[in-house]
């Protein structure tokens, strides 16, 4: 007689609340050995939490969790890493002043060889495409290099339970195609694994199961390879996905009395901040009124140093390396840029794109400190409440009010908060860095929607973006970033997934051809 092998994992009656807000209201799921379950949901629909306690990090309110078939109580994360539980966190868990095996020893046993850790790390990110400098400080890395961290810090572990929030925002197409390989393996070996993610067609080829959530409900199970892209959207927001429709370049019809491009960088060379940084490379790029231009490539090619040069963090360059405007803007600092009309959205979120303990209300003055907001040194805080509550609303933000802390927000949530302040401004160059990521489908067609509008108005638009679909979708030029240097510009129309893909592997032609691949590789990216 066979006896039946109990669920890796069952959750029963989960129950969780903070103050006025029910996160988990009665969440029931399973998870099989060797399962890949995908859990779907809008931003704040509760999925981080219910994973914060499957991980020990947050204790319920109510109902039960088993393990192996046994009832458990997870306290803390070390007791969850005790039964073989790893999680990679949608926001990071590292410490910036220590390098990636020090921060990568701090979830494995003490009595491990720090030599070998090394030499575990490098096989590691060799295996599954998530290649690391063991001895580089955190601080140094780009957001999708200390994803790439906190991934392998996972494996590493060796996990019965493995759960992922949004793991493959660092790869590229090819290397996404690896880590499904990866995944699939470690199921087949037994593995479990619950997989977070708000692209769609990731979840429909690699999972078995999905459980949508919607307001900290369970609203339903499926198969998501039986489903389609749509039905999913539908199951998350209730709702049929408004699709956003770009219009045909507007440039030459609306704008042709501007012959000059908004936004310029010209032969931009800048070596090395630091001994990890990435040495940028004679970067050409031009942005025209009515445009959006998209910067494609794998995290830690240049993207960070490139968005430091022109928020004016990093003022190292010549003067007529960037201009804005028409105004040579190398050296001056960001509030100087902000003043010719640059909006900008960095692609770490809190820490740059807002102060996680100060309000929403406040985190506007960031970026807005001139008339209404600031007047002769004095702020009004009622119009800038005013202001915060206005994008709340028109940005569908879930939040409790402009007076909500930053860091009381979801990742998607913040991610739509700093997008409208900044759109508030009403900007005449736009520059946004990973504007979707870890946004749900609904949010983040409204973010391309808000996208398109400022396109539509004569705005000129840099998206700097690790998402594909995301740069087909809304710009009309291309470029890629590999190794420090960019690609020439090829017409997104023309352009192919499978192109730009082998492109930011460093592959492209360099005699002025964009639409040909060179048959040997430009330098190796060191991503």
């Amino acid at each position: 007689m066979t006896v039946a092998m109990p669920d890796r994992l069952e959750i029963a009656n989960i129950r969780k609340c903070y103050p006025g807000v029910v996160a988990n209201d009665d969440i029931s799921l399973r998870v099989g050995v060797g399962e890949i379950h995908a859990v779907l949901g809008e931003n704040g629909a509760g999925k981080s939490t219910l994973m914060k306690i499957i991980f020990g990090a947050v204790q319920p309110d109510a109902g039960a969790l088993r393990w192996n078939g046994e009832l458990v109580a997870i306290s803390n994360p070390h007791a969850a890493r005790k039964l073989g539980i790893a999680m990679v966190f949608q926001h990071f868990s590292l410490f910036d002043t220590l390098t990636v095996a020090e921060n990568i020893a701090l979830g494995l046993p003490a009595a491990i060889d720090r030599a070998e850790l090394v030499r575990r790390i490098l096989l590691t990110g060799e295996k599954y495409g998530l290649e690391l400098e063991p001895h580089r400080h955190v601080h140094t890395l780009s957001v999708g290099q200390r994803q790439r961290v906190e991934i392998v810090r996972a494996l590493l572990t060796r996990p019965q339970l493995l759960i992922l929030d949004e793991p493959t925002s660092v790869l590229t197409p090819q290397a996404v195609e690896k880590l499904f390989v990866t995944l699939r393996q470690l199921a087949a070996e037994g593995c479990s694994i619950l997989y977070i993610s708000h692209k769609l067609d990731e979840i429909r080829a690699l999972c078995h199961t999905a459980t949508v959530m919607r307001g900290g409900r369970v609203t339903g199970n499926c198969d998501p390879r039986l489903e389609t892209s749509a039905s999913l959207s539908r199951m998350m927001i209730g709702s049929e996905l408004l699709r956003q429709q770009r219009d045909p370049n507007p440039t030459t019809a609306q704008f042709v009395e501007e012959i000059l491009p908004r936004l310029h960088i010209d032969a931009l060379s800048l070596p090395k901040a630091h001994i990890f940084a990435t040495e940028l490379k004679n970067i050409e790029c031009s942005v025209r009124a009515g445009e959006i231009v998209g910067i494609a490539g794998v995290s830690g090619n240049g993207q960070q140093e490139l968005l430091a040069a022109l928020s004016g963090e990093d003022r190292r360059a010549k003067p007529d390396m960037i201009r804005l405007m028409q105004e040579p803007v190398a050296a001056l600092g960001p509030n100087a840029r902000r003043r010719l009309g640059l909006g900008l959205v960095p692609e770490e979120r809190l820490g740059r794109g807002a102060v996680p303990g100060i309000s929403l209300a406040n985190n506007m003055l960031l970026s807005h400190q001139n008339r209404p907001y600031v007047e002769h040194g004095i702020i009004d805080f009622k119009y800038t409440r005013n202001a915060a509550a206005d994008i709340i609303e028109r940005f569908k933000v879930k939040a409790g009010g402009a007076l909500a802390l930053a860091k009381s927000l979801s990742g998607g949530n913040l991610q739509k908060f700093i997008v409208g302040r900044e759109i508030a401004r009403r900007p005449k160059v736009f520059i946004v860095a990973q504007p979707t990521w870890g946004v749900d489908v609904g949010a983040a067609a409204q973010i391309h929607g808000e996208i398109l509008a400022l396109r539509q108005q004569g705005c000129a638009v840099l998206v700097i973006s690790e998402e594909l679909d995301e740069l087909f979708a809304i710009c009309d030029r291309l470029h890629v970033i590999a190794n420090g240097k960019l690609s020439p510009s090829v017409n997104a129309a023309d352009a192919t997934r499978e192109q730009i893909g082998l492109w930011m592997s460093g592959l492209w032609q360099q005699n002025g051809n964009q639409d040909s691949i060179a048959q040997t590789p430009a330098e190796t990216s060191d991503a």
